[in-house]
């Protein structure tokens, strides 16, 4: 029977700490906006709910048989993508600022695009294990993923959602470099990705706006370049040790979702400097003990789903703190484990713990 290891306490640690420095921000930042619904604490009180289902989530991915989910990953990519479907259906999907990202149980409603991200993972571990000595091939073994990646890709944009399109293409990159394809198949891929988005941001008016705004957010001050232009703000008023936790001035209605995506944006303002760097701290610690994970085990199938859990939180992260601070034009996702959201951290907790059962196996 094969050994049991060691828990990996500090990837638990940095996920915890994350999970703990979110609920604090939240309570901060979102009492002015809670105002409005007759109670300062209604987010809160939601998000401790969340947290608690995503507990839950976690406890129940480390127990997971994963040799199950294996055998399982091919129906639940298709009953993921079948709900990324659902979401334009009339009386099913629900439109939010535009988007159509929901679907609507009347009691509930959850996105499906955070399930893919899952989905897509899992199933692509499933792939590359199986098919690792035809990966090297174009035809057999480097297209066929791709068909599911532009499958996703095509409905998440028909949504729109730039972001987790960013975010579902780096974990796919990075888990077929992991296993071992070919430089120029990668090399083509970020090619023809990089046009695309290229292409998309030019062809959309909401899009080219966006760039426009994050190539001169000052040309439209009140308009396009409001959102970037208080972000900055934020971030630069709290200098090295922050304003105080608390003591935030643009969560007064200046700063829009200021405890969903620009939540790192009130985080800086109020913890400075040092609190900022301290989460990009804790996230490069969850990130380096993932992939140490992955390293770990010789099971080829947990190697690349930890891989690409990993990957796709630690790509998440990074996109919505460049976001933040105007080095990327602003994509729209929530940061993993600190931003309010409900089906983003119960299934972020989730994957978390499919990767904490990896590290106590071989």
């Amino acid at each position: 029977m094969p050994k049991t290891k060691h828990l990996d306490y500090l990837f638990l640690f940095a996920v915890i700490a994350l999970c703990a420095v979110g609920l604090t921000m939240i309570f901060s930042a979102s009492p002015t906006m809670a105002l409005k619904l007759g109670d300062t604490l209604y987010f809160v009180k939601r998000h401790l709910f969340y947290l608690a289902l995503g507990l839950a989530a976690l406890y129940y991915g480390f127990r997971l048989d994963l040799d199950n989910l294996r055998k399982r990953a091919v129906p639940l990519m298709i009953i993921a993508v079948a709900l990324l479907i659902a979401v334009f259906i009339p009386g099913v999907g629900r439109k939010v600022l535009g988007a159509s990202r929901w679907i609507d149980l009347g009691i509930l409603s959850f996105q499906p695009s955070e399930l893919i991200k899952f989905a897509l993972v899992v199933f692509l571990a499933k792939w590359l294990a199986d098919h690792k000595e035809q990966i090297t091939g174009l035809v057999r073994g480097f297209l066929p993923p791709l068909f599911w990646l532009g499958l996703v890709s095509l409905l998440i944009m028909k949504q729109p959602d730039m972001g987790t399109n960013l975010t579902i293409a780096g974990a796919f990159f990075v888990m077929l470099f992991v296993a071992g394809a070919e430089a120029w198949h990668l090399g083509g891929l970020a090619l023809l990705g990089i046009m695309a988005i290229t292409g998309l941001s030019i062809a959309e008016p909401y899009r080219l706006r966006r760039l426009l705004a994050y190539l001169d957010p000052w040309q439209d001050p009140q308009g396009i370049g409001f959102h970037i232009i208080q972000s900055l703000l934020a971030v630069g008023s709290g200098g090295l040790f922050g304003l105080g936790l608390g003591a935030s001035r643009q969560k007064f209605f200046y700063l829009p979702q200021q405890f969903t995506d620009f939540i790192f944006a009130i985080l800086c303002e109020e913890l400075g400097f040092i609190g900022g760097t301290a989460v990009v701290g804790l996230f490069l610690l969850f990130a380096a003990r993932g992939f140490m994970i992955a390293l770990s085990t010789r099971d080829e199938f947990k190697r690349y789903l930890t891989v690409g859990l990993v990957s796709w939180l630690t790509i998440q992260a990074m996109i919505n703190i460049m976001v933040v601070l105007g080095i990327i034009p602003t994509t729209g996702i929530p940061l993993p484990f600190i931003s309010y959201g409900g089906t983003a951290t119960i299934i972020n907790l989730f994957a978390v713990g499919v990767v904490l059962n990896v590290s106590r196996k071989p």
